[in-house]
């Protein structure tokens, strides 16, 4: 290995690392660190499948007609795509922020946008893992779902980035343990309020309006729609999520403070 030349040439050339390899690197890490955290591990999969299990299998909510299961399991996907881009990467980044993790790694070679980018494909990595444990846990307890996956793929893509651009408005400006307590309540208020495993339909009228326009009801409605009675495209849940997703995206863009 040659060191140095006369020229101060070095061989292998020192620099950074080509930029898809940072942001994949960096993902990977997020990724580990998200699955390592008991925390995020509740949040984003015991949860979850706790819910599915149980309300599937004991009576305890009015799904209406149809097995209960066919109703609960687009609202349980809907919520683990929340549990992940909203409250677990709230949490998590706004304890990074606190820490000065953030500060340092913007400091890196890697640019900012490329670890925003990094945080949103370890999300990404994480639904698919809870997609997939949740679909197959359904289906052992008799889901038949419906629909067409283009869809269904679609609505959890926007879901993801109206969820992921609140969780990271709230992360950049609200301070570690003012984010934590808000994500969580904001959770269990979204969980019981949003049509995950109660019906839009049990609440009052005036209630149902103003629910209807939040984010996980969107989420969970438009799967619902598609996976349970076959609808086409839910052009009007995907325009509520492609609402959330503009602005949180815009105004954490605007407003997230790295230190």
């Amino acid at each position: 290995m040659t060191l140095a030349t006369g020229t101060g040439t070095y061989t292998p050339k020192p620099g950074a690392a080509p930029l898809p390899r940072m942001i994949a690197a960096q993902a990977a890490l997020e990724t580990k660190m998200l699955l390592r955290n008991g925390e995020q591990l509740l949040l984003t999969v015991v949860i979850p499948t706790l819910l599915l299990v149980l309300f599937s299998s004991v009576d305890i909510v009015d799904t209406g007609a149809g097995r209960a299961v066919d109703f609960l399991t687009p609202g349980i996907l809907a919520l683990a795509v929340m549990s992940t881009a909203f409250t677990g990467q709230a949490i998590a980044t706004g304890f990074e922020r606190r820490y000065g993790v953030l500060k340092r790694l913007a400091a890196s070679p890697l640019p900012r946008w490329g670890l925003m980018t990094a945080k949103t494909v370890s999300v990404l990595v994480t639904e698919v893992l809870q997609i997939a444990l949740l679909t197959v846990i359904a289906f052992a307890l008799g889901w038949s779902p419906h629909g067409n996956p283009f869809a269904v793929l679609l609505l959890l893509v926007l879901g993801t980035a109206a969820f992921s651009g609140l969780g990271l408005l709230m992360a950049g400006t609200l301070k570690a343990e003012a984010t934590l307590a808000a994500a969580n309540l904001v959770f269990l208020l979204l969980l019981v309020g949003g049509g995950v495993v109660v019906p839009l339909e049990k609440f009052p009228a005036g209630a149902q309006d103003v629910l209807g326009l939040l984010p996980i009801s969107a989420l969970s409605g438009g799967l619902r729609d598609v996976l349970q009675h076959g609808a086409g495209m839910p052009w009007g849940d995907l325009g509520i999520l492609a609402v959330w997703a503009v602005a949180g995206l815009a105004a954490a863009g605007k407003f997230f403070r790295w230190e």
